[in-house]
């Protein structure tokens, strides 16, 4: 058994606001290792088109994003919450390789088991080229 990962559900408005800063200044690190751990075991995800299952595949798939998705800026922001639920927007800044900029712009539903680790995450999102002189973030 995992030690809990607080804040735990249910959330409160504190703590929602809490879970969802602590995740954008994780992923902020860009470090698969770290990041995959506030996910459990056997976690279900949805990124776009792609179907993620168990903590080693999300590690694998966040090395694969951090990797193309250079110069990664995020930006979260809680949209609603209960119980173990919450629905996030977010956007973020990234160049590829040849130095073209993006803006990522998506929506996230995320449920928590009752130690606070992440067991679903479900993500759209949608690319927009950019100019590097109209970032944000």
């Amino acid at each position: 058994m995992e030690n809990p990962r607080y804040p735990l559900p249910p959330f409160n408005l504190q703590t929602a606001l809490q879970k969802v800063q602590a995740a954008e200044d994780a992923w902020n690190t860009k470090d698969p290792e770290k990041v995959c751990l506030a996910y459990t075991i056997d976690t279900e995800w949805r990124n776009r088109t792609d179907f993620i299952n168990g903590r080693e595949e999300v590690k694998q798939f966040l090395k694969d994003k951090w990797n193309k998705e250079l110069g990664y800026k995020l930006k979260k922001e809680l949209w609603g919450f209960r119980e173990n639920r919450m629905a996030v927007r977010f956007e973020y800044e990234w160049h590829d390789e040849t130095g073209q900029w993006y803006r990522s712009y998506g929506n996230e539903l995320w449920e928590f088991d009752a130690n606070g680790y992440m067991q679903k995450r479900f993500a759209s999102i949608n690319d927009m080229p950019i100019n590097e002189t109209d970032r944000k973030l």
